[in-house]
């Protein structure tokens, strides 16, 4: 009896100790989780990710640790920069966001971050991907409709440019585009890129009424359709709906910068 008293004080005792080691852990976690933090704020980047990476050594199931040491790595990637070392700084965040989604597969920040790399790193098949994921996390997330959006225009401009410059039509010329051959071949693979686009723009504007971004791409979405239709009245419509949102996106941002400027006189005291 007092051997099986003494095996449940031993087993009692080291349970203790574990839970005890365990709690140090976390303490020691959180400890660098501020420390990188206030790195983070001073936009001490590399320093920061120190921090936090042996905060999430410590405690690797601590989800804010883990969002901030991604987001420290992403905040070094440049755009636009293939060395070697930038190359791996956006696979690093990658990595980092994609072990926050195995725990938490709706995260909002890891989604979105994730489709932003992709994006910026012109890897628009995947920055799509992602956008649509973010977008079924959360349906009001008018900056994933906006960007898909944003990128259906990308895909489309180009072809569009090149298409005319092989015909000689400079980009202030009227359309459609005169090659009927020509013309269908484009439309073929750029309209129903156009349509998602336009679809998804409307949607953020819906959830945002004065998103003058969302407008603004509006009218050049109008644009690229216009160039394509058959029907001198098709084209004149998607013409005239494409100066109806460059009149929009204008009428939109001076509310908004007289808000702004009221704001601001608002906040002035007078001694």
């Amino acid at each position: 009896m007092r051997s099986k008293l003494h095996l449940a004080a031993a087993t009692l005792a080291a349970a203790a100790l574990l839970l005890s080691a365990t709690g140090c852990e976390k303490l020691r976690a959180r400890d660098n989780l501020n420390k990188g933090v206030q790195a983070f704020k001073s936009a001490k980047f590399p320093e920061a990710v120190e921090y936090f990476k042996v905060a999430t050594d410590l405690d690797p199931d601590f989800p804010t640790a883990r969002l901030y040491l991604a987001t420290a790595y992403m905040s070094q990637y440049i755009p636009g920069a293939e060395s070697p070392e930038n190359v791996a700084m956006a696979k690093s965040a990658y990595d980092e966001f994609a072990k926050v989604l195995d725990k938490d597969p709706k995260n909002a920040v890891a989604l979105a971050s994730i489709a932003s790399l992709f994006y910026h790193q012109k890897k628009f098949d995947d920055a799509e991907t992602w956008y649509k994921k973010v977008i079924d996390a959360d349906p009001n997330n008018k900056e994933a409709y906006y960007t898909l959006g944003v990128i259906a225009w990308g895909r489309t401009f180009p072809k569009r440019m090149e298409a005319r410059a092989k015909l000689s039509m400079k980009p202030e010329d009227p359309g459609p585009i005169k090659d009927k051959k020509v013309r269908e071949e484009i439309a073929a693979v750029n309209l129903p890129v156009v349509e998602e686009g336009l679809k998804n723009l409307e949607k953020a504007i819906e959830i945002d009424k004065e998103y003058d971004d969302a407008m603004a791409y509006m009218n050049l979405l109008h644009r690229e359709r216009a160039d394509l239709q058959e029907a001198a009245d098709a084209y004149k419509k998607d013409i005239d709906a494409a100066d109806s949102w460059v009149q929009k996106t204008l009428e939109t941002k001076k509310i908004k910068n007289q808000r702004l400027e009221q704001k601001a006189g608002q906040g002035i005291t007078m001694e």
